[in-house]
């Protein structure tokens, strides 16, 4: 009698093991190699992007050397136009001041080496080949123009390794061209030191590509290294990445160097991602495994304790403040979660307790982020006038201006405290004003109109001076004429008002609106709209500044608060 064969049906639990195991590893694969693809992409992104930072440094770097060479040859054409003794002496002066200036040279029209001035050195008596100069070169440049680095050979026995600036002199005489050799090593060795990465370099050439300096020049002379300058010239300051090397160029402002820096996609790239790959393999099996324990866990819960977890959870999302939550019921899993779930519940209701009262401090936060925002380069402004009066010999005028700028910061630190006596916030604009007339040499007057009364009010500190210093920066400083400023302090109702008029050339509507418009970053209206944000925040919508202003007739803010005593908002 032959058996009845049966096939075992699987069990629920294990296809739902199974189909999960199965989706989460195509998704694992499928994520891994997308993130790989993008990582490696990000990584040569970044790799440009360091090695472009690099070039970019080392291109402003040289760049700002041959500037200050030629602001160096600028020096030296204003000494030749002196008279033969005041010639030399500044001319050694200048060789003394600048130590990295090897030699100035003044040629005739024929290109003939008329003078040379060098710091303890004469050139030779007979010059076979002076490389610092090229007559014809000369004849055909208009401007300025710089050889390559090249050695010096106009001296016996010092042959320095110099790059030659050539202008022509403009002004007549003996020297129809100046030359200013300059030493080429802090060039060369700030070029050695630069590295991107391990093997990574830069180095210079010209647009025809031909190699000014490269730090591997004995593996180039030696024909173990080359360089294709050739594809280099032709990016012409962009970027090019193969599949070993990533190339970055950029041009050395007018002067026809350009920086080529070279790095390396392996040493860059292909060692992270590798690293990576490892990563994330080992990240997968722990996926799959997780995936493999949460799978089976899911497939043993129970449905009605869930459906009475998720029943609980809906009635918190619709009612958090007054809901009242019950344990469910269930397995230890389920136990586990209802009770990470009330204790959730009871945390959240805690901190939403806790924003509602951090809001309440919310308002002074944002005031604080809004007074940094006040411009302080009046500050060094200030102390570079006290510096020249000190120079000048003004002592007095000096106290005074370091006695107004003590006064002007005591008041504005007052202690921490935000309200200040207006008392307090006049004193600190007189103190302003006083050191603003000193630097400005009295081109405007002023006037306090206050009355009395309102000394007494609280206002908040550093009010008056962004109105003031913006009346005198854009109002009075393009007047012919003598400026004139007026502060007024008086009530209104139950508000105190301040007004700031001048005699400026004032703003139109649209200006204006500018000014004030939420959300501007005109750097000449920062100091008008923090003080009316401010004001705002810590008062309400119904308090700020109103602005009236015409055309060549003047400008006056108001600014309106409510009558404050020591205490009433502080504690808010």
């Amino acid at each position: 009698m032959k058996q009845r064969l049966t096939l075992r049906r699987p069990r629920i639990t294990s296809i739902l093991v199974a189909m999960v195991v199965g989706i989460v590893a195509l998704i694992l694969c499928f994520c891994i190699l997308v993130f790989l693809a993008r990582y490696r992409s990000a990584m040569v992104q970044n790799a440009l992007t360091s090695t472009e930072q690099a070039v970019s440094q080392v291109s402003n770097t040289v760049g700002s050397y041959l500037q200050d060479m030629k602001q160096s040859m600028q020096l030296v054409e204003d000494a030749l136009r002196q008279d033969e003794a005041g010639r030399d002496e500044l001319l050694q002066a200048f060789l003394t001041f600048r130590p990295d200036v090897v030699a100035v040279t003044g040629y005739s029209a024929n290109g003939e080496l008329w003078d040379c001035w060098a710091l303890e050195r004469s050139p030779r008596q007979t010059i076979l080949q002076n490389l610092s100069f090229n007559l014809d070169r000369a004849r055909k440049s208009s401007t300025a123009y710089l050889t390559a680095p090249h050695v010096e050979t106009i001296f016996e026995g010092y042959y320095p390794w110099v790059v030659t600036m050539t202008t022509p002199l403009k002004v007549g005489g003996r020297y129809s061209w100046v030359s200013l050799d300059l030493s080429f090593s802090s060039i060369s060795s700030y070029l050695n030191n630069v590295g991107i990465g391990q093997r990574g370099y830069c180095f210079l050439m010209d647009t025809e590509g031909n190699i000014i300096y490269h730090p591997q020049q004995q593996l180039l002379y030696a024909g173990l290294k080359t360089e294709d300058t050739t594809t280099l010239a032709a990016l012409e300051g962009t970027s090019y990445v193969d599949d070993t090397a990533i190339y970055c160029v950029a041009a050395v402002g007018d002067t026809g160097w350009q920086v080529v820096g070279v790095s390396y996609v392996d040493e860059l790239v292909n060692r992270n991602v590798s690293e990576m790959l490892r990563l994330s393999f080992w990240l997968g099996l722990g996926i799959l495994a997780s995936a493999l324990l949460i799978s089976y866990s899911l497939s043993r819960l129970i449905g009605r304790p869930m459906r009475g977890l998720a029943a609980a959870m809906e009635s918190f999302e619709q009612d958090a403040d007054h809901f009242t939550y019950h344990p469910v019921d269930g397995t230890k899993e389920v136990r586990e979660l209802s009770d990470s779930f009330g204790h959730m519940v009871v945390r959240i209701q805690q901190l939403m307790t806790t924003v509602r009262q951090e809001e309440v401090n919310l308002r002074k936060t944002e005031l604080k982020a809004l007074q940094a925002q006040i411009n302080p380069h009046f500050l060094y402004n200030t102390l570079d006038s006290i510096a020249w009066m000190c120079e000048q010999g003004r002592n007095a005028d000096a106290v005074n201006m370091v006695h107004a700028l003590a006064r002007l910061f005591r008041i504005s630190i007052s202690r921490g405290h935000e309200l200040i006596p207006i008392e307090k916030e006049i004193e600190h604009a007189e103190s302003y004003l006083k050191i603003q007339k000193y630097r400005y040499k009295n081109q405007f007057t002023y006037t306090f109109d206050v009355d009395p009364d309102c000394l007494c009010y609280y206002c908040n500190k550093i009010t008056l001076q962004p109105i003031i210093e913006n009346a005198i920066n854009h109002g009075l400083d393009f007047l012919v004429e003598e400026g004139r400023i007026e502060v007024k302090v008086r009530f209104d109702g139950e508000d105190i008002v301040f007004s700031v008029q001048d005699n400026g050339v004032g703003m139109t509507p649209e200006q204006i609106e500018a000014v004030l418009r939420p959300g501007a970053q005109d750097r000449t209206g920062i100091g008008i709209k923090n003080v009316n944000d401010r004001l705002k925040i810590y008062f309400g919508k119904n308090y700020g500044l109103s602005i009236t202003s015409e055309p060549d007739e003047g400008t006056c803010v108001e600014i309106r608060m409510p009558k404050i005593r020591e205490g009433n908002y502080e504690s808010k």
